[in-house]
C-alpha cells in the first residue's frame, strides 16, 4: 500500500499540546538540566584532577626533570651563578616553567617565589599526611609537629612576598624568602640525628629560597 501526499494540499497542525505531550515534556526538560550539571560536574573533577598532576609532576621542580642541555637565558644564568648552590637545579627549575625564556627580572621573581611556594605547600600537605600515619613513634611524630609548624611559617611568608609582587613592594621580599629557608633548615634540624623523611623536600626548599633572594636583589640595588 502506497501513501501519496499532496504537496499542494494545505495541512492544519495541531498547535496545542496534549497532556500526554505536556507531561513528556515538563520530564524531559527536566532530564536535560540534570546531564547539563552532570557534564558540569565532569569538567570540574577533570580540571581538578589536571591540576593535581600538574602539580605533582610539572610544577615542582626536579634535578632531573630535564632531558637535554639547557641554555639558559643571560639573566637565568646570571641569577643562577649566585645562588651558591647546584647551577643545574637552579636553571633546571627556572625551566620548568615555560614564560622563563622571556622572563624579566619581573617575570622571574614571580617564577622563582611562585616554585618556592609550591614546593612549601607540597611539603606541608606531605607533612600533615605523614602525621595522621598511625604507624609512626611518639618521637617521629613530635619532629613531624615541628616540621608542620615550620612549613606553615613558611608557606605564610611565601604568600606574603606573592602579595608584594602583585603590589610592586620588593623591600621585604629576601627577607621573606629568608624566613622561608630558615623553617626548612629547621624542620630539617628537627631530627637530629635520625632519619629525615624530609631530606630532600628540604634541601630544595632551601635552594628555591636562595634563587628567590638573589631575584629580590635585583630590585634592592643589590644588583648582580
Amino acid at each position: 500500500m502506497s501513501l501519496c501526499i499532496d504537496m499542494n494540499e494545505p495541512r492544519s497542525l495541531s498547535l496545542i499540546a496534549s497532556p500526554d505531550q505536556l507531561a513528556y515534556n515538563a520530564a524531559r526538560g527536566k532530564q536535560l538540566k540534570q546531564n547539563k550539571k552532570m557534564v558540569k560536574s565532569y569538567h570540574l573533577a577533570t580540571l581538578s584532577l589536571f591540576q593535581c598532576f600538574f602539580f605533582l609532576f610539572v610544577a615542582i621542580p626536579s634535578p632531573c626533570a630535564a632531558t637535554k642541555p639547557l641554555k639558559p637565558t643571560r639573566l637565568v644564568d646570571a641569577v643562577c651563578r649566585e645562588t651558591n648552590s647546584s647551577y643545574s637545579f637552579c636553571v633546571e627549575s627556572l625551566y620548568s616553567d615555560p614564560r622563563t625564556p622571556t622572563a624579566d627580572s619581573y617575570v622571574l621573581a614571580y617564577i622563582s617565589f611562585g616554585l618556592a611556594y609550591l614546593n612549601a605547600s607540597a611539603t606541608q600537605h606531605h607533612v600533615a599526611r605523614l602525621l595522621n600515619n598511625k604507624t609512626q613513634g611518639g618521637h617521629q611524630l613530635q619532629q613531624l609537629g615541628t616540621c608542620h609548624r615550620d612549613y606553615n611559617k613558611a608557606v605564610s611568608a611565601l604568600q606574603l612576598a606573592y602579595n608584594d609582587l602583585n603590589s610592586e613592594t620588593f623591600f621585604e621580599l629576601a627577607d621573606l624568602a629568608g624566613v622561608a629557608s630558615l623553617a626548612a633548615e629547621d624542620c630539617q634540624a628537627a631530627f637530629n640525628t635520625t632519619f629525615s623523611p624530609l631530606t630532600n623536600m628540604n634541601r630544595d626548599l632551601k635552594d628555591l629560597c636562595k634563587i628567590c633572594v638573589v631575584v629580590s636583589n635585583l630590585f634592592t640595588g643589590l644588583t648582580l
